[in-house]
């Protein structure tokens, strides 16, 4: 199919542009193909200016900025939406009402590209787990393009690069594959890693539902099809909908990775990450020779448990993607609390944060980034120091650890209010941390 065709005269509006770089991709290709776009966001021009800029010489984009319009979800050809739209959002209602098409780049690129498509969800693990499966396919000399939850990544955009020979790895969060269902699909191979409450400020009273949006994954998909689910996850998933799951179910936990194969990546959980890609690998008829030398040589994926540097004797981690309580005591058993100064704190998520409150006296200093997360559990947390800045966090992180210790920077809250996002607040880490003499 000529995908530029499909979209050419196209009236579409583009909800969500955002500043990762996805709706700027999107949008920029919609374009390029010739559609009439409206891009609509609720934040304002200036705090969207770097995207807009990006696209300001298409005469065929009119922006639309800091608020929705109902006249903008009327009369269209094609809704784009952007992850996180609420659900009950009465602007998608009215395109609804309205018979108009509403869709997200990654199921329409599945369809419109016609190539096999591996696709991975989980609260955890998902990142780590689609570049290994990436790094897999490269490795075997495979024509394989990478998208979905990828930061930078436009998947629409891909479009552009598909071939007959082709296959995809997507990663997906829960807005993806509920746009997946909504379409009614599920990738050819689904890979379920882990399932944690998360997003409950979205979800709010129905934590069933963050569950229901995931299981897309693998709803429709066919006999044929291949379901890969992590064992943490595997119970609950079974429970749910193990009756009406028709594909091949596969359940891999860490040891399924042969003992003697060693990782560049700390931490059991990425060896579990490991397995799964491996199991992946396998449906997909690779060699575990050809495995085993990319899982080998993976050395993770940026904002997750990344060793960024080590001075004068201090290895310093950033995981600013440890967005959940649970992330962070997977990167704090990946390491030694001990000889650990953890950074975290941030925007609540309204998450259960028991568990993790219990390790932190293990662990040699905490300190805390200001936010709503941070205020609600302050009470349980002694002998701390709160920060509203990231550079005095880290002078004290600096100034609290010794020769053979570790700075751990791993949240375990949203980044709303301080940062612009996840990735923001990892880059803003980083580049303290490069500064620091």
């Amino acid at each position: 199919m000529d995908a530029a065709a499909h979209f050419r005269d196209k009236k579409i509006t583009v909800m969500g542009l955002g500043l990762l770089g996805r709706g700027v991709g999107d949008a920029r290709y919609l374009a390029e193909c010739g559609a009439d776009l409206i891009v609509t966001d609720l934040k304002s021009r200036e705090a969207l200016e770097t995207s807009v800029a990006e696209l300001e010489s298409f005469k065929n984009i009119k922006f639309v900025l800091g608020e929705h319009r109902l006249e903008d979800f009327r009369g269209r050809d094609l809704i784009l939406k952007a992850a996180g739209v609420p659900l009950d959002s009465p602007y998608i209602a009215e395109a609804k009402k309205n018979s108009i098409p509403v869709r997200m780049s990654a199921d329409l690129f599945a369809e419109l590209s016609g190539i096999p498509v591996t696709g991975v969800t989980g609260t955890r693990g998902k990142s780590t787990v689609t570049h290994m499966i990436h790094a897999i396919l490269k490795e075997a000399g495979k024509k394989v393009l990478l998208g979905g939850n990828v930061r930078g990544v436009s998947t629409l955009a891909l479009l552009k690069e598909v071939t007959p020979s082709h296959t995809a790895v997507l990663e997906l969060d829960s807005w993806q594959c509920q746009g997946w269902g909504e379409a009614s699909m599920s990738p050819h191979i689904a890979v379920f890693t882990t399932l944690y409450p998360d997003h409950q400020n979205y979800y709010k009273d129905n934590p069933g539902a963050y569950l229901a949006d995931k299981a897309n994954i693998f709803l429709f998909q066919k006999p044929e099809d291949t379901l890969v689910l992590g064992k943490q996850c595997a119970p609950t998933i079974i429970d749910a909908y193990g009756e009406i799951i028709e594909s091949k179910t596969l359940v891999i936990g860490e040891d399924k990775l042969p003992e003697d194969w060693k990782l560049r990546i700390p931490g059991q959980h990425n060896r579990y990450n490991a397995s799964l890609a491996l199991a992946t690998a396998r449906t997909l008829d690779i060699d575990d020779s050809v495995s085993r030398k990319a899982i080998e040589a993976f050395s993770g994926v940026p904002g997750r448990l990344e060793l960024i540097t080590e001075k004068n004797g201090v290895k310093i981690y950033n995981d600013t993607a440890a967005t959940t309580p649970e992330a962070t005591l997977a990167a704090l058993s990946a390491l030694d609390p001990a000889h650990t100064v953890l950074i975290m704190g941030g925007a609540d998520k309204n998450l259960e944060m028991g568990t993790l409150l219990a390790k932190l006296p293990e662990v040699k200093r905490v300190i805390l980034l200001a936010g709503s997360g941070t205020s609600r559990v302050l009470e349980w947390i002694s002998g701390v120091s709160v920060y509203d800045s990231l550079d005095a966090a880290v002078a004290e992180a600096f100034s609290s650890a010794t020769t053979g210790d570790n700075i751990l920077f791993s949240p375990a809250f949203a980044s709303f209010g301080m940062f612009k996002n996840e990735y923001d607040r990892g880059d803003q880490f980083v580049a303290l941390i490069n500064s620091h003499e």
